[in-house]
């Protein structure tokens, strides 16, 4: 799909007033036409097919990266990040629901733009949850309607109506607006104190508390005896043994009870038998070796 871009020279990482006018000379699409290219392309997967659809809604992007422009981010990466989300609509839409493509592709725009001012606007997570991510895009936009952009605190009241407006609670709303006032600073910003002296930095204030080469030394030796014993130890495990615990307790997959349970037509109780038996077996072994 990313490939139906290749060679062509509007890449937001150019001059921006040269971006906008590249993407001017593309021709917007009725909603026939939308509809007649998307089912085409269902079918085909034709790379031209795609281009058409991509660079007719090149100024779609744009004009969702617009809305954003108040976080301070680079706007070429911006619209970077929307593109991306115009191609993931292209590859996603589906013709026969019944709406437009442009409809569909503006949910994947805004959400390939907000994920990255999430991830680019602090270093440390502003939204996690649904909610909060709903709250750190709308508490700017509701203090502007009520006249609340400088540094103030937000009165009880307000915090209170916001807290039931967004559905969180009125603490989310205080952490919120605490966030979006403090930006990340620098720890190379020099301190001046008050005796005058200077080139002292934040960082030379931050203690580091992880170990040190011979601790890490040690800890290494430590866990590869330990991942010797153990890969010794399982072989007292027969091979349902290992595969249930291996599945259990060391797979990246989320592999349920009841999906062994399936696997080995047994009950899920007799595969958590088996589990906490393998686990057991194990532990004597290990204690055995040692």
């Amino acid at each position: 799909m990313e490939t139906a871009l290749t060679g062509l020279d509007f890449s937001p990482d150019i001059n921006m007033a040269r971006y906008l006018q590249n993407i001017r000379r593309f021709p917007l699409l009725s909603q026939e036409e939308e509809y007649e290219l998307a089912v085409k392309y269902k079918e085909t997967a034709d790379k031209d097919i795609a281009y058409q659809l991509i660079t007719s809604h090149l100024r779609l992007v744009v004009k969702v990266v617009s809305k954003y422009k108040g976080y301070g981010l680079p706007l070429n990466e911006m619209i970077a990040e929307g593109n991306i989300g115009l191609l993931y609509a292209i590859k996603k839409f589906e013709p026969d629901k019944g709406f437009r493509f442009s409809t569909y592709a503006l949910w994947w725009i805004k959400a390939a733009v907000q994920k990255y001012i999430l991830n680019s606007w602090s270093l440390v997570k502003v939204g996690t949850t649904a909610a909060q991510k709903k709250l750190f895009f709308n508490l700017r936009k509701i203090k502007n309607n009520l006249n609340l952009m400088d540094d103030r605190e937000l009165s009880d009241d307000v915090i209170k109506d916001i807290a039931q407006f967004l559905d969180v609670s009125e603490q989310e709303v205080t952490d919120m607006n605490t966030r979006l006032k403090a930006h990340d600073g620098s720890l190379n910003i020099v301190i001046d104190n008050s005796e005058g002296d200077s080139g002292a930095e934040w960082m030379d204030f931050i203690y580091d508390n992880h170990p040190n080469q011979e601790e890490q030394l040690s800890y290494r030796e430590t866990v590869n005896y330990r991942r010797k014993l153990f890969y010794k130890a399982v072989n007292v495990l027969n091979q349902r043994e290992k595969d249930i615990l291996f599945k259990r307790r060391m797979s990246e997959e989320n592999i349920t009870l009841d999906d062994l349970s399936r696997i080995y037509n047994i009950s899920k109780e007799r595969v958590r038998q088996i589990e906490l038996n393998s686990i057991r077996k194990l532990t004597r072994a290990v204690e055995l070796m040692q």
